[in-house]
């Protein structure tokens, strides 16, 4: 009797066990990361939250390409200083050539992208890695066209989905990850009238195709597609956290790209649709990247727009180049649209990034007046957040 009944007690915690293990497959844990609250707001541990943080575009891949570089650790502590509290990055390689250690090594590259998330986390610097940044590195790594981005049951999309499912679940129950993006940019490669002469570069040293053909040119049906299926597997191990595209504003004349293959330019309704489809559903938030001073205009319909979706937006990029009068004026413009269309997110473009000198902001250059700039911006949209209540 006593026998039988370890052999029922040892059977039920085995059920126990295997039911958890399913809903940790399934599920992330109750982490203090970013959601969606009511109207298109960000909530932060149940507390309406602004921020404006940078991008530290290549912290991770700087050591990926050069693993004695761990320069970021730096990088993240002058971040925590200025009061930054995040940064998006690359959260892969630019090229295959980049995505080698992962292909023979895989522990050995997780461990490196450790080390990076958990210096983020030691100088309490919130972390949206963008999975995919350069769109034609997963079709050139598995030996496909980029119009396999299009196919679900394409190599690329399953390699999508192999790697996003390892990140996820490998960094689901760490706070310092605060969102999930897709990639960079990839509506802007989206049916261009003149798509010949912008096919992916071609180079094989670095990993990459030796040609390329008309199947290298991206339709906005093959990137919808891509999106819809990356956020589905995100929300198959993270349901709580906000998933974005990466995407820029759409062109000026993207609906007549699509439907006209040609450059007119678009109505207000037009964009507004091509804003929506950029990002379907079970994408979270809506994507912009914000450069001219003429995108105020635009910024302010695609908060109407976020609005009537309960989507926040999150402009991932915004900056100007240069150091003159001109381009501070400019810059202030640009943060002042920020604040006052109630952006919830948006990133600085860029830090610490030394290939783009008319871009690159750290504390050692002539622009580090931008950090100070967004360091009080985000007294001022903290201040406020703690005065309003999400509605």
């Amino acid at each position: 009797m006593k026998r039988t009944r370890k052999i029922i007690l040892g059977l039920l915690l085995f059920v126990h066990c295997a039911l958890c293990a399913l809903a940790g497959e399934t599920n992330s844990m109750s982490v203090p990361v970013l959601v969606a609250g009511q109207n298109a707001t960000v909530l932060k541990n149940e507390k309406l939250f602004r921020g404006i943080g940078v991008n530290y575009f290549d912290c991770f891949l700087r050591n990926l390409q050069n693993p004695p570089d761990t320069s970021y650790a730096a990088g993240f502590a002058i971040l925590a200083s200025n009061g930054i509290p995040f940064a998006r990055f690359c959260a892969g390689g630019q090229w295959p050539k980049d995505m080698r250690l992962y292909q023979t090594n895989r522990a050995e590259y997780f461990r490196q992208l450790d080390t990076v998330v958990n210096a983020a986390a030691r100088h309490g610097v919130g972390l949206i890695p963008s999975f995919f940044w350069n769109y034609s590195c997963v079709p050139d790594l598995v030996g496909e066209p980029m119009d396999q981005w299009g196919k679900v049951q394409s190599k690329t999309r399953a390699w999508m989905r192999e790697y996003v499912r390892e990140v996820v679940t490998r960094y689901r129950d760490n706070s310092v990850i605060w969102a999930w993006e897709f990639g960079n940019e990839f509506s802007l490669q989206a049916c261009l009238p003149n798509a010949a002469e912008h096919r992916p570069h071609v180079d094989p040293t670095l990993g990459i195709a030796t040609s390329r053909t008309s199947r290298d040119d991206l339709t906005f049906e093959m990137i919808d597609a891509a999106f819809a299926d990356f956020a589905k597997v995100v929300r198959t191990y993270d349901s709580q956290r906000l998933i974005f595209t990466g995407d820029s504003f759409p062109r000026n004349s993207a609906w007549h790209q699509q439907h006209e293959n040609n450059w007119t330019k678009d109505s207000t309704e037009q964009y507004g649709e091509m804003l929506v489809s950029a990002n379907p559903d079970p994408i979270s938030g809506i994507s912009l990247h914000a450069y001219e001073v003429e995108d105020e205009q635009r910024l302010t319909q695609a908060m109407a727009i976020s609005r009537k979706l309960n989507k926040p937006v999150f402009v991932g990029e915004f900056g100007v180049p240069g150091d003159t009068i001109a381009a501070k004026l400019n810059f202030y413009k640009l943060l002042k649209s920020i604040e006052d269309n109630e952006i919830s997110l948006a990133a600085l473009w860029v830090f610490d990034f030394g290939t783009q000198p008319n871009y690159n902001v750290t504390t050692e250059t002539g622009r580090s007046w931008q950090l100070e700039a967004i360091a009080e911006a985000n007294k001022k949209l903290q201040n406020a957040a703690a005065k309003s209540k999400h509605r």
